[in-house]
């Protein structure tokens, strides 16, 4: 059973997404809070594989919840759930921990999916959360297409193989994809965080959509 909190101050938003998580046959939800400092409380004692973390709370927000709560169960998996997509909002959950990311209007199987990716050990990017961060970037004209210094310039393979981090593949996968060697994938993945600055996989999402090196 993958254990489960959820996190949000909207109890009609909490006690329904509780109902869909209670239909599927391995989760179990051991946890409702209705802020993070209701949250913080129990964490240690409930300790859930994975938690569901809204952002826009009254007191500690999403983030601030999520970087003290990982500080007292490292072991756990966020997943951040928000109405809409904002980069400000997004980097912050990046920098605090969350491995998935998600709009609150996503259909269940997405969830599902969400939940089981970030479980594997992986992140994961909702196509419509990805498509309204596209949006929003676009439409604020923060786009640095053209501005990379030509030696942090990514390479025809280092942009196919940042498209397929950004679809959510695996190391090994993308190396089957692209009939080369997980070593190798390992190497181009290396030389993409140095190039671009990034930390995880969660933040260059970010980067590839700013700098349109991905289409949505």
């Amino acid at each position: 059973m993958i254990r489960i909190a959820l996190v949000d101050d909207h109890s009609l938003f909490r006690h329904g997404l509780k109902m869909l998580l209670s239909t599927h046959p391995n989760f179990e939800v051991v946890a409702e809070s209705s802020s993070g400092e209701e949250f913080l409380a129990v964490v240690e004692s409930v300790r859930p594989d994975v938690t569901f973390m809204d952002y826009a709370m009254a007191g500690i927000n999403g983030a601030q919840t999520t970087e003290r709560a990982l500080a007292l169960c490292p072991e756990m998996k966020v997943i951040s759930l928000t109405m809409f997509a904002d980069t400000a909002y997004y980097s912050q959950m990046v920098a605090s921990g969350a491995k998935g990311f998600l709009l609150k209007d996503s259909e269940f199987d997405v969830v599902v999916e969400a939940v089981e990716t970030v479980c594997g050990g992986g992140s994961y990017f909702s196509s419509s959360l990805m498509e309204s961060l596209s949006q929003s970037i676009h439409s604020t004209g923060n786009l640095n297409v053209e501005s990379i210094a030509e030696e942090d310039r990514l390479s025809d393979r280092e942009i196919e193989i940042l498209v397929d981090i950004c679809r959510g593949l695996s190391n090994q996968e993308i190396a089957d994809h692209l009939f080369i060697s997980k070593r190798t994938v390992d190497k181009h993945r290396a030389n993409i965080l140095e190039k671009s600055g990034c930390k995880n996989t969660a933040s260059l999402v970010v980067y590839a959509i700013r700098n349109g090196l991905v289409e949505v």
